[in-house]
C-alpha cells in the first residue's frame, strides 16, 4: 500500500479523494464505527469551496447546505435587532465564491465519503491505531485489534488527540483561548424562526446561540458558560440551559442529536513530518471554532499534501519534496491559529480575513518568481479564476494536473492556455495542482519551466 490515512474526518477524506484520482493506492481507517455524527465544523470557507469544485463535490455541498443567516439578538424575551455575521466582500471575477456556506460537518463527511467511494477508495471503520514503527522503506501501523497495516507513507488525520502524533512523540504547543467552558449540541427546537441565528447574550459575557442548520430541521446550540460551571451534554442538561438563558421553556427543546463540552484552545504541533509520517488537520493544529478555520485549514493541508505524495509515488519526484509540506502548511496553520484566537476574542471580524482567499506561499522554496519587478499575481499566490478566450480558468484547473498560462507546455501532463487574464498582470504563470502559482516569469524566461517541472518528476 502506498498511503495509509488514519482518520476519516474532512481532512482524511479529502486527502483520500485527491490520492484516489491520482491513482495512488491509499486506505482511510477510522477508529469509530461510522462517520462523525455532529454539526461541529459547519462553515465552509470560499477557498474550501474552490477545493471542493476541484474535487468534484461542490454541487453536492451546494445542494445540501445554505448561506449563513443574519444574527438576531434577544434580551428578556424581546428582539433587540439584527447583526450581520460577516462583513460582505466586493464582487470579484477571480473569486467566484465570496461568502461562507453552511453545511453540517456530518453531511460534508458523507458527501466526501461518497466521492471517495465513487473513485474506488474506501474507509475501514472500527480500526483504532495504537502505535507504529517506521524504517527506510515504510511504516507499520498497529491497531487495537492486534492487526497491522504496512504502507510507504502514513498521514495522521486522527484529530486533536491523535494517537499517531503521540506515538511519534511530537508535542503540541499552545494556549487556552478562553477560560470559560463551552457546550455545542445539535438539537430540535420549537418556537424560533429559521431565518436568523438567534443570540441570547448575558451581561457577564456568557450566553447561548441557536443557529438553524442548513439542509436540516435542527439547530446548533453553542453556549459559553460561567467559569466553574460544568456543561451537561444531555437532553435534560440542554433543556435546563435553554430554559435558564433564553425566553424558551425546557419543552421547546424536543430532541438532542449530538453534544460536546469543551474549552477552546489553540495549539500547533512542533513538526508536521517525522520520516514517512505526516500530520494533518487537528492532529497538527487545534483551533477555537470561532471564525470557522479549523476544518478549512485541515482541508487545505490535504490539498497541499495530496499532489506532493502523488508526485513522489507516481511521478518519481524526490521524496524531499514532502519537506515542503511542513514548510508551507505549518506557517499557514500558525497564522490561522492566531486569527481564530483573535476572532474568538472579538479582535477581528469575520470577513476578508477569514475566507482564506489571501493565503499563499510566497516565501516557500517551491515558489520561483523570475520577474524583476512583478505586478499583480506572483509566484506563491493563489491562482484566481478568470477567463481566457471565453474559457473559465477554474474549469481548466480542475483535476490533478499542472496548468500553464501564457505559453506552450514544455512537457506532457501540463495543460496550457495562450495567456493569463489581464487581472493577473503581465507574465507567464505555472499553476500547481493545488491552485497556487509555482513559477512565474516573463516570456523570455519561459525556458526555465522545464527545469522547474523536473523537480516534480515531470520531464
Amino acid at each position: 500500500m502506498d498511503v495509509l490515512i488514519v482518520g476519516a474526518g474532512p481532512t482524511g477524506l479529502t486527502l483520500g479523494i485527491d490520492l484516489a484520482r491520482r491513482g495512488v493506492d491509499a486506505l482511510v481507517v477510522e477508529r469509530a464505527d461510522g462517520l462523525f455524527p455532529g454539526s461541529r465544523g459547519k462553515g465552509i470557507q470560499p477557498r474550501t469551496l474552490e477545493v471542493f469544485d476541484d474535487l468534484g463535490v461542490l454541487d453536492a455541498i451546494r445542494a445540501h447546505g445554505g448561506p449563513y443567516p443574519v444574527r438576531m439578538v434577544w434580551k428578556n424575551g424581546e428582539r433587540i435587532g439584527e447583526q450581520p455575521m460577516f462583513d460582505a466582500l466586493e464582487p470579484d471575477e477571480g473569486a467566484p465564491y465570496r461568502e461562507p456556506w453552511m453545511v453540517p460537518q456530518w453531511r460534508t463527511q458523507q458527501i466526501l465519503r461518497d466521492r471517495l467511494e465513487e473513485l474506488g477508495g474506501r474507509v475501514a471503520f472500527g480500526r483504532e491505531a495504537t502505535g507504529l514503527d517506521q524504517d527506510a522503506q515504510g511504516v507499520t501501523v498497529h491497531f487495537a485489534d492486534g492487526g497491522t497495516v504496512r504502507a510507504r507513507y502514513v498521514v495522521a488525520a486522527d484529530g486533536g488527540r491523535s494517537a499517531v502524533r503521540r506515538a511519534l512523540g511530537v508535542e503540541m504547543a499552545g494556549e487556552t483561548v478562553d477560560p470559560n467552558p463551552f457546550l455545542v449540541a445539535d438539537v430540535g427546537v420549537r418556537g424560533l424562526d429559521r431565518d436568523h441565528w438567534h443570540a441570547f447574550p448575558a451581561d457577564d459575557g456568557t450566553g447561548v446561540m441557536l443557529c438553524p442548520l442548513a439542509g436540516t430541521d435542527e439547530f446548533q446550540l453553542a453556549a459559553r458558560l460561567p467559569q466553574g460551571e460544568d456543561p451537561e451534554p444531555t437532553l435534560e442538561g440542554v433543556r435546563a440551559l435553554v430554559a435558564a438563558r433564553t425566553h424558551l421553556d425546557a419543552s421547546a427543546v424536543t430532541r438532542l442529536g449530538w453534544a460536546s463540552a469543551y474549552r477552546p484552545r489553540a495549539a500547533l504541533a512542533g513538526r508536521f513530518r517525522v520520516g514517512r509520517v505526516l500530520l494533518a488537520g487537528d492532529a497538527a493544529h487545534i483551533h477555537s471554532p470561532a471564525g470557522g478555520q479549523g476544518l478549512n485549514t485541515g482541508i487545505q493541508d490535504a490539498c497541499n499534501l495530496g499532489w506532493k505524495l502523488g508526485a513522489v509515488l507516481r511521478d518519481g519526484a524526490d521524496e524531499a519534496l514532502l519537506d515542503s509540506y511542513e514548510e508551507e502548511r505549518r506557517a499557514n496553520a500558525a497564522e490561522m491559529l492566531g486569527l481564530t484566537t483573535k476572532v474568538h476574542r472579538g479582535e477581528v471580524r469575520r470577513g476578508k480575513a477569514t475566507v482564506q482567499l489571501d493565503l499563499g506561499y510566497r516565501a516557500s522554496s517551491l515558489s520561483v518568481e523570475t520577474r524583476r519587478d512583478p505586478a499583480g499575481v506572483r509566484a506563491g499566490d493563489r491562482a484566481p479564476d478568470g477567463r481566457v478566450d471565453g474559457i473559465r480558468l477554474f474549469d481548466v484547473f480542475r483535476g490533478p494536473h499542472w496548468t500553464l498560462l501564457g505559453g506552450r507546455a514544455p512537457v506532457a501532463g501540463v495543460r496550457s492556455l495562450p495567456a493569463a487574464p489581464a487581472s493577473y498582470g503581465p507574465g507567464v504563470f505555472l499553476v500547481r495542482p493545488d491552485g497556487y502559482v509555482g513559477w512565474a516569469g516573463g516570456q523570455a524566461t519561459a525556458d526555465g519551466l522545464a527545469a522547474y517541472l523536473a523537480r516534480f518528476g515531470l520531464r
